[in-house]
Order: structure tokens, then C-alpha cells, then sequence
């Protein structure tokens, strides 16, 4: 019962925020804040979860601080891109289309494509945070492990984006592939990074029992940066935009770190 209510209830937090972020897309005219809300959403459920499972554990504390650390600083990141940027082509160009080629009005396709979408992935996504917080609250190897990667991960993350800034910020930078720093080896750090993270609280999840249920989180996680909107969407676009970037593909691993080949 302890399980169910605790789902109900964040499946009515997420519906309502996404609800609410909807009608401020609606005054906007622009969805692209919702990628910040996918990791302030998750700080919000970690909270919810703590709140709703009794007093406070050593297990609890931890997925509650590392989850909060990820999400604060992603989500403030991709705040600040987006006012610094404006609206995110990916969303402009997806809305675009529903309205041209069918007919869908912004409100529709904001909602029907964007939010009634997102909500349903974050929740299965914050599973780790959800699920993880009911039971016993030791943490053993398990859980030791599982916090060493996901703070890797935020560190891999947090190096990856800032030697992202740092190059997008200087002008002779213009039209050039970042292929050094962290980026050497790999193509999407930012997305490593994050993969690391939620595995590493589904496995401090496993630990209460109940999270051992909470699999399709990471799983969900892995499939979308890997296969649909992480990686597939960024590389079309670098390949049509940037020049040299096949070379790159050719000699970088895509995703887990690795050395790079020699043309």
C-alpha cells in the first residue's frame, strides 16, 4: 500500500507541474524550458519521495543529496542556455511541422507532443529516487558503488558541459568541432555522464529491495539518450551542419569513453 500511494502521489505532482508548465509554454510561445523542468522535475520527486516514506535514513539521505545535486546544477544549466539562447530549434522545428503538415494548433502539439509526453518518461525515469526511499535505510557495497558512479557522473556531466561553454564562447571557435578535453573521447560526455548517474542510484536503490523494481528507470534512460532523442538528434544535425564532423565520428566512440582512433 506504502508503494502505491507514494506513485499515486507523484504521478498527480508530475501531472500538475507539467499541467502548469504547459500553460506558461502556452503564454510563451515557446516550450524549450521544459528540458531544465526534466531534471528540476526529478529533484522535485526525489523530495516528494522523502517526505512521504517515513523518517530520515542514511539510503534516503543519499539518494535525496546526489539526485539533488544532479538535478539543481542540469537544470539550472539548461535554464541558463536557454535564456541566454532562446528557443531550442529541435522544438521550433517538431511544432513546426505538426502545424504544417497537419494541422495542429501550438497548444495541441505543445501538449500532445511535449508535455503529456515527458511527464510519463520522467516519472518512469525518477523510479531510483521513487522506489529507492521505501524500506531499510542502511547502505551497503551496493549502494557504496552505485554513489561512486553517480558522482563520477555528475563530475563527467559538469566537465563535459563547461568545456562545451568555454568553447561555443570563443569566436575563432565558430563553425569548429570541440574534439578535445573530455569530448576527445567521447562524442556525448553530457549523456554519459547522465547514464552514469541514474544507474549509479538504481543501484543504491536495489539495496531497500523495493528498487530493484525501479529497472526500467535507467533502462528508459539509456534507450532515450542512446537511441532517440540524445544522440540520434544531435549528430543529424552536426552532420548537416559541421563540416569535418564525419572525421569525427570516425575516430571518437560515441558514447562510453574510450581512446580515440587514428585517421
Amino acid at each position: 500500500m506504502q508503494i502505491a500511494r507514494l506513485l499515486i502521489q507523484n504521478a498527480v505532482i508530475v501531472a500538475l507541474c507539467f499541467a502548469a508548465l504547459w500553460l506558461i509554454a502556452l503564454r510563451l510561445k515557446d516550450v524549450s524550458f521544459v528540458d531544465s523542468w526534466w531534471a528540476l522535475g526529478m529533484v522535485v520527486l526525489a523530495w516528494s519521495s522523502f517526505f512521504a516514506t517515513g523518517a530520515p535514513t542514511p539510503r534516503k539521505m543519499l539518494l535525496l543529496v546526489l539526485c539533488s545535486a544532479w538535478g539543481l546544477r542540469l537544470g539550472g544549466y539548461l535554464l541558463w542556455r536557454w535564456r541566454r539562447n532562446g528557443p531550442d530549434r529541435r522544438y521550433q522545428t517538431m511544432l513546426g511541422k505538426a502545424q504544417s503538415e497537419r494541422g495542429i494548433s501550438f497548444a495541441r502539439g505543445a501538449l500532445q507532443l511535449v508535455f503529456a509526453l515527458q511527464g510519463p518518461l520522467q516519472f518512469i525515469v525518477a523510479l531510483p529516487v521513487q522506489l529507492g526511499q521505501i524500506g531499510g535505510g542502511a547502505v551497503g557495497l551496493l549502494g557504496f558503488a552505485g554513489a561512486t558512479l553517480a558522482v563520477i557522473g555528475i563530475l563527467f556531466e559538469t566537465i563535459g558541459d563547461w568545456q562545451l561553454v568555454r568553447f561555443k564562447s570563443e569566436v575563432a571557435n565558430r563553425g569548429r568541432i570541440l574534439d578535445t578535453g573530455l569530448w576527445r573521447f567521447t562524442r556525448h560526455p553530457n549523456y554519459f555522464g547522465d547514464c552514469c548517474v541514474w544507474w549509479g542510484l538504481y543501484l543504491i536503490a536495489t539495496e531497500s529491495g523495493v528498487g530493484l523494481w525501479a529497472l526500467p528507470g535507467p533502462v528508459l534512460l539509456t534507450v532515450l539518450l542512446t537511441r532517440w532523442s540524445g544522440v540520434p538528434t544531435v549528430e543529424g544535425h552536426m552532420k548537416r551542419k559541421r563540416p569535418g564532423y564525419e572525421d569525427y565520428v570516425r575516430r571518437t566512440p560515441a558514447f562510453v569513453p574510450w581512446l580515440p582512433k587514428r585517421n
